[in-house]
């Protein structure tokens, strides 16, 4: 069975940007989006159309950033959390780039950075983007309760981001010195977990499996890294994971932290767990993250993408939460 791969030809990040709401511009890393809106409609009469209008917007400001033009894509890999993922279908079709649609659930965004890596790797495909979004409103009233309802949400529940992230990768050529050098596909891991409001519970095993995995094949040490992010466990899972990880004999140091987390501000901000959704992880990386590769304060991180693979019908068949993690290493050469 393929075990971590590793990019020879180094596909780099050309370019990424993040799109994100009022929730999310009153977090810890509000100044590190490209955009936000206060209204979180961005012009559009619909939460769900907003979503799309947040990946377009995300992409276009991507490829601003990198001089390219759509003409210039290849391929674009993209996907959201609604049905048919139709936030991302709705919201690149203009583009007129060849499209991909992905489902991976909050991980997502992981999972569209290493295959449009291998694409780029390989040859394929010269340049490829990878998008992912999610909108609170539109996921809440698609999995949970309508809007209106106002229901307690329990202490486990996390916080869907309203936003997206857009990156942009092509063959290494020093334009950022931010590469794409290994990644891990997750496989699914199953635990029993049914409570669609403990989303981080679900997700944490295979987190560590993945987590595990890679530190067992790679020969590589959670010292190595200034960064080991999972994205999105929140609070719950995260502290799952690490002891998940230390049963096995793993120990993870302060370099360890999770997407969720580190999106808002839980002395202000009262939203549980913290924060999820396919945008949560993919804005994080496409703003925080590559802004701080940007100024030298990080060299070689991981990013563990994690996600809850359910859907409304499933929850309401009182079926298991699956999870899935997928493994991507950045690193500046």
């Amino acid at each position: 069975m393929a075990g971590v791969i590793k990019f020879g030809n180094k596909p780099e990040i050309l370019a990424s940007s993040a799109v994100g709401g009022d929730t999310e511009a009153k977090g810890n890393l509000g100044k590190y989006f490209d955009m936000t809106d206060p209204t979180d409609r961005f012009g559009k009469k619909t939460f769900e159309q907003a979503e799309s209008e947040m990946q377009r917007l995300a992409l276009n400001f991507a490829l601003k950033k990198s001089g390219l033009t759509p003409d210039d894509l290849d391929a674009v890999f993209a996907g959201d959390l609604m049905n048919q993922c139709t936030g991302s279908s709705y919201g690149l079709a203009e583009f007129g780039v060849p499209f991909f649609g992905l489902y991976g659930a909050c991980s997502t965004a992981a999972e569209g950075l290493m295959l449009a890596a291998m694409t780029v790797n390989c040859g394929y495909f010269e340049r490829a983007a990878s998008v992912s979004s999610s909108h609170n409103s539109a996921a809440e009233r698609q999995f949970r309760f309508p809007l209106g309802y106002g229901c307690q949400r329990p202490p486990t529940s996390q916080w869907t981001a309203t936003a997206s992230g857009a990156f942009i990768l092509g063959l290494c050529s020093g334009e950022t010195g931010v590469v794409l050098s290994e990644a891990l596909p997750g496989k699914i891991v199953d635990k029993g977990i049914t409570d669609q409001s403990n989303m981080g519970a679900a997700m944490a095993p295979a987190a560590a499996s993945t987590i595990h995995r890679y530190f067992s094949e790679s020969g590589m040490h959670p010292d190595d890294f200034d960064l080991i992010l999972t994205g999105d466990l929140g609070q719950e899972g995260h502290s799952i994971c690490r002891e998940l990880l230390l049963s096995q004999g793993l120990r993870m140091g302060e370099n360890f932290s999770d997407c969720g987390i580190l999106l808002y501000d839980s002395e202000v901000q009262d939203l549980h767990c913290g924060g999820s959704g396919c945008g949560c992880s993919a804005s994080v990386t496409a703003g925080y993250v590559m802004k701080k590769f940007a100024e030298g304060k990080i060299k070689n991180i991981l990013l563990i993408g994690t996600g809850a693979l359910m859907s409304p019908s499933s929850v309401l068949q009182g079926l298991a939460v699956s999870g899935i993690a997928h493994l991507v290493r950045f690193s500046k050469i």
